[in-house]
């Protein structure tokens, strides 16, 4: 008889944490590794899981896959591990009615894009192989945060067997997955995929888990899962710990029978204690057959609409020459220069400025606030950048709740340099997201939902610009990476400055087709100097060899500056033939040299609307 016969007409017990165990007890490397240095250290757990009551135990294989072995350099080691695995627990039970459990952890967590869909296939059906092999009597995939993920490894698995699976999402919110999906409906769609048992594992102690499962309906065919962790983890001592909370789990077992769990179990923190608390309180009940859910829909929240007073600047480009130029917050407490410059370029008519977050890994003034300063004081429209190098997830969303807090409805989600190449080399880079992320997190918020799936009561009106970099060997990839960015949300582009007209026709011809409208990049060289290094030393920009031998002639700072502007004058007007938006580096806060750039530009655009006149009125 398999477990699943059992199931309709009793509750079991499954076991509990077996990773967070072993770090109680020192151990602080690759737990799944332990299957083959300390094997009777792992048979211990699963006999104490034995011994508390346990029915089912998991093997020690949630992470002994490629993507998670390969930080330890263990990536060849699956199939060994794994057949360890099985074959540990297997000797386990020998003495005990009881079954095994291959299990199987999501690899995506948080980051829905992290991992392609086609490596996880990949590195799931390898584990998955490893585990069938050997003889389990089901299949746990547990902690899946990402449910597209779930789904894909679970099509997999149903199509390779017919030994039970049990399907279990993890969740950051209460009854509502990541991406918005309800509790109730991710259930139902697991036991449409042919999940067996469908539930939910990990992040929530009872409280929160018991309070997510009143929202769910007894599955038609599958049974009903939970594995609440221990508690909310603390960081004491230099370690990571639980909350002993064995009484607490047996006083809320039955109200996990009562949601109409029949399968019932531990994630994080929790240990035999916990196991055997579920088991001496439920070993004898009779599941539920029927429950009433009142609250299975998502509670209707009253949404505040907001709306911008501005055109977003994707709109504003397709309705007229658009210019955007850059000015860099400065790197001292001194912020006069910064905002005369602000105030100039006003006047000169630019439609936005755009402030860097941290170039080049060097420490500036918060963008943020000079950009508050610059709409209030000059009603310019501030394009504030956002780097995913030095804020981790948390500060990426507090950081978006500020902006919007704030009225700054202009971002340029950017990757950002790494820290080694500033002047802290030994700062962390986080990079928790990738500017695709970054981009899909933003527009979330525009949906008004968290990256946690939970609602942020009113919607944002972020509008997206991604940035560009054609310095690359090969352009054509870089034109995929922004269709990428397209597919992930990016309204506009804003490429790296340009120093060659064959340059900017070979963007052009390879970029025309997009839908998203490209802001062309031109930086006034102020000296040969400038140049050299920019071209060497800079990420992300190239200069040709003719326009570095024009600045090496310039033969005194005066003469160079007015050769660099010369030059980027020449670039614009080849720019303004097939480019509608102009973004204008700043160099050094020298606000001057594009303050006449964009005099320049207004120039040119009134010449050749002028132009244009005069050959209709001719025809």
């Amino acid at each position: 008889m398999n477990f699943l016969e059992k199931m309709k007409n009793q509750v079991l017990i499954a076991d509990g944490a077996i990773g967070t165990l072993l770090y109680s007890y020192g151990t602080d490397t690759c737990f799944e590794e332990l299957n083959l240095s300390a094997p009777e250290q792992i048979q211990h757990i699963h006999q104490a899981y034995l011994h508390a009551g346990a029915d089912l135990i998991q093997t020690n294989s949630y992470a002994a896959n490629y993507l998670k072995l390969k930080r330890y350099g263990l990536e060849d080691s699956v199939k060994e591990i794994n057949s360890a695995a099985v074959k540990l627990a297997r000797s386990s039970i020998q003495q005990h009615q009881a079954y095994v459990l291959g299990t199987i952890g999501g690899v995506r967590g948080l980051n829905p894009l992290s991992i392609p869909l086609d490596e996880i296939k990949r590195n799931f059906r390898e584990q998955l192989y490893c585990l069938l092999l050997e003889g389990v009597d089901g299949l746990l995939l547990e902690t899946y945060y990402d449910l597209e993920e779930l789904e894909t490894v679970l099509s997999i698995a149903r199509k390779e067997t017919d030994i039970p699976i049990i399907a279990q999402v993890s969740l950051q919110e209460i009854a509502i997955l990541q991406n918005g999906t309800l509790i109730n409906d991710a259930l139902k769609r697991l036991e449409a995929k042919g999940a067996d048992v469908v539930g939910v594992n990990c992040r929530l102690g009872p409280h929160h888990m018991l309070e997510t499962l009143s929202s769910v309906e007894l599955p038609q065919h599958a049974f009903l899962s939970a594995y609440p962790n221990a508690s909310l983890p603390a960081y004491i001592d230099g370690t990571i710990q639980y909350k002993e909370s064995e009484d607490y789990f047996r006083k809320s077992a039955k109200s996990f029978l009562k949601q109409g769990v029949r399968l019932l179990g531990g994630c994080c923190g929790t240990t035999p204690g916990h196991i055997k608390a579920f088991a001496d309180e439920v070993r004898h009940a009779v599941p539920i057959i029927e429950k009433h859910v009142t609250n299975k829909r998502k509670p209707k929240i009253e949404r505040i609409t907001i709306e911008r007073t501005n055109t977003p600047l994707e709109t504003l480009v397709q309705e007229k020459r658009t210019i955007i130029v850059e000015l860099d917050p400065p790197k001292k407490l001194s912020t006069a220069k910064f905002f005369e410059g602000a105030r100039a370029l006003k006047d000169a008519g630019v439609d936005a400025i755009t402030l860097a977050d941290n170039s080049l890994a060097t420490p500036r003034i918060a963008n943020e606030a000079l950009a508050h300063i610059i709409q209030k004081d000059t009603n310019v429209r501030p394009l504030v950048h956002l780097s995913c190098r030095d804020r981790n997830l948390i500060g990426l969303q507090s950081h978006l709740m500020g902006l919007h807090t704030l009225g700054l409805h202009d971002i340029l989600a950017i990757t950002g340099d790494p820290a080694r190449v500033g002047n802290f080399p030994g700062a962390s880079s986080v990079f928790d997201l990738s500017s695709f992320e970054l981009i899909e997190m933003i527009k979330q918020f525009n949906e008004g939902i968290s990256p946690s799936g939970s609602e942020l009561g009113e919607n944002a009106v972020f509008s997206v610009g991604a940035a560009f970099n054609p310095h690359v060997k090969s352009l054509d990839k870089a034109v995929a990476r922004l269709e990428r960015k397209i597919k992930a949300g990016a309204d506009y582009f804003v490429s790296q400055p340009v120093f060659s007209v064959t340059q900017l026709l070979e963007i052009h011809e390879a970029t025309k087709h997009l839908s998203a409208p490209i802001f062309i990049g031109m930086m006034p060289l102020i000296s040969s100097k400038n140049a050299e290094y920019l071209h060497n030393e800079v990420p992300g920009i190239k200069i040709t060899q003719t326009t570095r031998d024009r600045m090496a002639k310039a033969v005194n700072p005066v003469l160079a500056e007015k050769e660099g502007l010369l030059i980027t004058k020449e670039l614009i007007d080849a720019a303004l033939e097939l480019f509608q938006g102009i973004y204008l580096v700043t160099p050094f806060l020298r606000y001057q040299l594009t303050t006449e750039l964009t005099n320049h530009i207004r120039r040119k655009d009134q010449q050749m609307k002028e132009h244009h006149y005069v050959k209709i009125s001719h025809h």
